[in-house]
Formats: C-alpha cells, sequence, structure tokens
C-alpha cells in the first residue's frame, strides 16, 4: 500500500499509473473492488442455490450465466481509456495466432471448471459447497509452489493442511443439510465435483499468472480486463455449444413454466446470476489492478468462508458442529496464508528500500568527492 500521501502504487507487477491517487484514495479503491468481489460471489453463489431450489435442473444453463454476462466488463475497459492506452502495446510483438490458442484453451478450461462448479451446487447447500471451494487457496499453494515457484513455507505448509483438513470433515459430515431429492451417491458427486473445480480453477490462476509473465509479459488493468473478457467469450461459446448438445435447451421453457417463483422470476433469477458474477470479476479485477493477484484470490476465498453465514440467513442452512469447525479451520488457514505473504511484502519493501538507498549512496558519491 502507499506510504505516504504522494506516493506511488507498486505491485507485482511492477509500477502502475495510480501516481496521483494518495492514500485514502487507494485504500477507497481498494476497499470497493474488496466490496464488489465478496458481493457478487455470495449473491452468484446463492442465486444459484436458488435456481436449483425453485426447479432450475439444467446443469449447462448454470454454467453459462458464469460467464455470459462478460460484456459488463466493458464498462471499466472504457471507463479508463488513459490506462487502456498505456498498455496497448502489450500485445503488439506477439503473433495473433498465440494470443488467440491462448485464449481458447483458458476458456475451454473455464466452462469446463464452471460445470463442475455448477454440478457440485446442484448436489450441496450453499454452504458446504462455498466451504470446500475455500480449498482453491491449498491448491492455489501447490501449484504455484510448481509452476510459479512460489516459495512453500511453514505458514503457507500449515494453510494447506488446514484447508484440506476442513475439506476432509465436511466429506465425513452426515449429510443432513443435503439438497431434498439428493441422494448419497450423488452427495459425492457434488463433493468431488467442487473439490476438482476448486483445483481446476487454482490451476487456472498459475497458467495465468505465468500467461502474464511468459506470453503476455505485462499486469495492466486492461491486459487483465481483455484476458477476462475474452477468456468468457469463449467459455460462454463452449457453454451454448453444451446446451444445445446436450439437448438441456428444450427444457428450459418447460423450467421457466415450473419455476417455483414463476415465469419472471426465473428470467430475473439468471439475469441477476449474470450480474452478480461479472460485478464479482469487477472486483477480482481491480484487486489484481490495485494490489496483485495473490491478494485477489485471498479476498475470494475469505468470500467462499463467510457465504456460509449468509446462507445461513437466506436458506436455513444447518449450521451443525463439523461445519462450523471447518469454517473456523477455513478462517485459520486463510489467516496464516495471509500473514505469510504480509511478511514477504515486508520483506520485498525491505529489500528495495535497501536497493533505493544504495543507488542514491552511489549517485551522492561522486558530489562529495568533489
Amino acid at each position: 500500500m502507499p506510504d505516504n500521501e504522494d506516493s506511488v502504487v507498486v505491485t507485482q507487477s511492477g509500477l502502475l499509473p495510480l501516481s496521483k491517487l494518495k492514500r485514502w484514495q487507494w485504500w477507497v479503491l481498494v476497499a470497493f473492488n474488496i466490496f464488489f468481489l465478496i458481493v457478487g460471489q455470495i449473491a452468484a453463489v446463492l442465486l444459484g442455490r436458488f435456481y436449483y431450489d425453485q426447479g432450475g435442473n439444467s446443469k449447462w444453463m448454470a454454467t453459462l450465466v458464469q460467464t455470459i454476462g462478460f460484456p459488463i466488463l466493458f464498462i471499466p475497459y472504457f471507463l479508463f481509456p488513459s490506462i487502456t492506452n498505456s498498455s496497448t502495446t502489450s500485445t503488439t510483438s506477439l503473433s495473433l495466432p498465440v494470443i488467440f490458442l491462448m485464449y481458447v484453451v483458458l476458456g475451454v478450461l473455464i466452462a469446463a471448471d464452471n460445470m463442475l462448479y455448477s454440478v457440485g451446487l446442484l448436489y450441496l447447500s450453499a454452504s458446504t459447497y462455498s466451504l470446500i471451494c475455500a480449498t482453491q487457496l491449498a491448491f492455489n499453494a501447490v501449484f504455484s509452489f510448481f509452476i510459479n515457484s512460489q516459495k512453500f513455507t511453514a505458514l503457507i505448509f500449515n494453510s494447506v493442511v488446514v484447508l484440506s483438513l476442513s475439506a476432509s470433515l465436511l466429506a465425513v459430515n452426515d449429510d443432513s443439510d443435503k439438497p431434498a431429492g439428493v441422494t448419497d451417491k450423488n452427495y459425492a458427486l457434488g463433493f468431488v465435483a467442487t473439490l476438482g473445480a476448486s483445483a481446476l480453477y487454482a490451476l487456472l490462476l498459475s497458467i495465468m499468472q505465468l500467461s502474464f509473465q511468459k506470453v503476455i509479459k505485462k499486469e495492466t488493468f486492461s491486459v487483465v480486463l481483455e484476458l477476462q473478457i475474452y477468456t468468457s467469450f469463449f467459455a460462454t461459446c463452449v457453454s451454448v455449444i453444451g446446451l444445445f448438445a446436450s439437448g438441456e435447451w428444450q427444457t428450459v421453457g418447460g423450467e421457466m413454466d415450473s419455476f417455483g417463483k414463476g415465469g419472471m422470476a426465473y428470467v430475473m433469477t439468471l439475469v441477476w446470476t449474470a450480474v452478480a458474477w461479472q460485478v464479482c470479476s469487477v472486483g477480482v479485477v481491480g484487486l489484481i489492478f490495485v494490489v496483485s493477484s495473490l491478494f485477489s484470490n485471498v479476498i475470494s476465498t475469505l468470500s467462499l468462508a463467510l457465504t456460509p453465514l449468509a446462507a445461513l440467513v437466506v436458506f436455513h442452512d444447518q449450521m451443525n458442529g463439523i461445519k462450523i469447525i471447518a469454517m473456523l479451520m477455513g478462517l485459520w488457514g486463510f489467516c496464516t496464508y495471509i500473514y505469510q505473504n504480509y511478511l514477504d511484502d515486508l520483506k520485498a519493501k525491505r529489500k528495495q528500500t535497501d536497493a533505493t538507498g544504495a543507488v542514491l549512496s552511489e549517485e551522492s558519491t561522486p558530489l562529495l568527492l568533489e
């Protein structure tokens, strides 16, 4: 964060065009992005569970609404033309086929990940689903170690173990809160699908970070938005193909007519689910730009840990002893993870200060000699 009123914000991606922001303005910007991410993600998960509870049964439709709202991202993209222009050269040195292929592959993986999430939410309660999703932080630590060369410290190891144990507790839960009509086999399928989705999401984050470092070689606001928009476009294309290829499109009319709250509520549920996911995306992209991709993922995990409380209020999900312990363990794993990154940030700032002092000392030496 900024050290003084006129400081420049520096993140893992380098110097960003935020130098005109004062300390309090930077904090307001961070707070707004955290708000968008947390509220958007909680609302999207609750609306997704509401869709299934009221009679929705199309997994491809639930997958489609997670990315089809991507045109909303053009709003912040065009609202910051100066920032966009500063990064227009980010891909000029790269061949279009390479960029195109990267977007297509990431888009297909995102569609697959969204499908796994849809299956998980179909067979699990919103609270159980969210607690399992929180394991993405543990998977992220593992993949970052192998793909992005991130150090595996004692605190990171503790976070991985605690989050893994938290998921294991939910695996042996008595299933008393599973949605009506869900069999033990389907519950197990939902658990495995959600765990797999969390792992794939963490892998996607590592691949995206590697893409920024090796392919795009920039992580500015517009470039991050472009990656989000184009990958969402291809993910949406895959979801549309899946919706029609599976034949689920033929059941949409029947779903609308039999929806518990009526046809209009069916349409509005899908629309606001799509909007909520994109509000979350704005928060994710904003935090990547203003702070770092790692901080964005940490806040996303915190949001998932808070979702069970929202599900308790909205859907009256049961919070038995096992789920409470799992939630507390998830929060503990989150705290140890973010504390490790706080220590890493202090170390990086200390090195930067030492390097700056050394440069100033070298520059002042000739003057002293004169």
